[in-house]
């Protein structure tokens, strides 16, 4: 496994875990709860910088992102969609808007395989239709 999958899968995790605590988004706090989530889990030390970079992005554009999602995922409210899922797509939105070293089929290959390992199957063609949707709409 690459070291930019082990970076998105500690951001998913990181992400999931702040859902569910119903932490704030606060760029500090946000940042300060990263270091705490890394310290506290097994956290590859390579793995950390670019987890943080998604964290940091998400937590900034989360508004922007979250807009995205609501606009390309038919029938589904963001807040209704379950917590993996809604984090996956989070983050794969976040490198196909403001990644610029990412190619979109990169952003939406991981997006897929970290939906396989983490989420139902279902949620595999869900996810994919949504960001096939963003990326054909949105751009940077």
């Amino acid at each position: 496994m690459g070291l930019r999958r082990k970076s998105r899968e500690l951001a998913l995790q990181f992400l999931f875990s702040h859902d569910f605590q119903e932490c704030t988004d606060a760029p500090g706090e946000l940042v300060r709860d990263w270091k705490l989530f890394c310290q506290s889990f097994e956290a590859g030390p390579k793995a950390i910088p670019y987890g943080l970079i998604l964290v940091e992005g998400i937590g900034r554009h989360l508004a922007e992102i979250d807009a995205l999602l609501a606009g390309h995922s038919h029938h589904w409210r963001v807040e209704r969609m379950s917590a993996v899922d809604r984090n996956i797509l989070r983050i794969a939105v976040f490198e196909l808007r403001y990644g610029d070293d990412v190619p979109t089929q990169v952003a939406i290959n991981e997006a897929l395989e970290i939906a396989k390992r983490y989420s139902i199957d279902d949620s595999v063609a869900f996810i994919n239709g949504v960001l096939d949707a963003i990326q054909l709409t949105a751009s940077p």
